[in-house]
């Protein structure tokens, strides 16, 4: 990997993100610039990379099932009336430029490309902030913009018919350990109870180690979220939870997340505080 393929996000001098710009994967995954390892500050990777449960699981970053067709997820994709398909309907997102590079952020310009050419040209902004001696903050905003001269969609495969699976947007795969991560919000906990609805922040805890992700605008609360842990640990947004998300012509879907990575087990005291700093102007 050559020094253009990637990048590392630094906190205080400490190495704690790797960002892909380039990666040399099969078209079924669908292909796209990710995060991985993603780590703590003492070192614990609470990523993961391709994992055998789930090939197209790219570390942390944006993913969409479903672009007016095309699927930007990577693997099979779920069809009304047929289930989880395989079809020859992948995309990808190619790295066009860095319009800003720091050692604790950067500024990336992206192109969304399928088969009829480029729907979406997207911009990513993605900053790490150090916040106390045992956690730091991933800043994630994507701008996507579509391009072409009729309306654009995104759906997913709840939209498409698969109850409970409106995944697409901003998605971490986490560190899948022996025991199941505990997550939970501010008022209730387990998968069952936070899947599919609204938070302000949600935590997801693992044996050494927590992630507190929270949306950082208007929109990005209004999104639900998506959340599993007793198949894999993963939480992302929901851009298409119960209906297709419409984009005219030069229309942009922007989301900000931001998401807090701890050492250690956090209650709900402190992942609310580490969020309210996390997010503060």
């Amino acid at each position: 990997m050559t020094g253009n393929d990637c990048a590392v996000l630094r906190v205080a001098g400490r190495p704690v993100g790797r960002y892909v710009t380039r990666p040399g994967l099969p078209a079924r995954l669908s292909p796209r610039p990710h995060l991985h390892p993603v780590t703590t500050l003492a070192g614990t990777a609470v990523t993961e990379l391709s994992p055998a449960d789930h090939a197209h699981h790219l570390g942390v970053g944006v993913a969409v099932p479903d672009v007016e067709g095309f699927n930007f997820w990577g693997g099979r994709t779920y069809v009304r009336d047929r289930g989880p398909t395989e079809l020859d309907n992948h995309g990808s997102q190619r790295h066009t430029s860095y319009q800003l590079r720091d050692p604790d952020g950067f500024v990336e310009e992206l192109r969304w490309i399928a088969a009829p050419g480029e729907l979406l040209r997207e911009r990513r902004t993605v900053a790490a902030t150090a916040l106390t001696g045992t956690a730091w903050a991933l800043d994630l905003t994507f701008s996507l913009t579509n391009i072409t001269p009729g309306p654009l969609s995104l759906g997913s495969p709840a939209t498409n018919g698969r109850p409970g699976a409106a995944y697409g947007g901003f998605f971490w795969r986490a560190r899948k350990e022996e025991a199941v991560p505990d997550v939970f919000t501010a008022g209730t906990e387990g998968e069952n109870e936070v899947h599919g609805h609204t938070a302000d922040w949600l935590a997801l805890a693992g044996s050494t180690w927590t992630l507190v992700f929270a949306g950082a605008t208007e929109q990005t609360r209004r999104d639900p979220w998506f959340v599993r842990t007793a198949e894999y640990p993963g939480v992302g947004s929901s851009l298409a939870h119960e209906a297709r998300l419409p984009v005219p012509p030069g229309g942009t879907v922007v989301r900000r997340i931001v998401t807090v990575v701890a050492d250690g087990r956090l209650g709900r005291d402190e992942a609310a505080a580490l969020v309210r700093r996390a997010v503060s102007p």
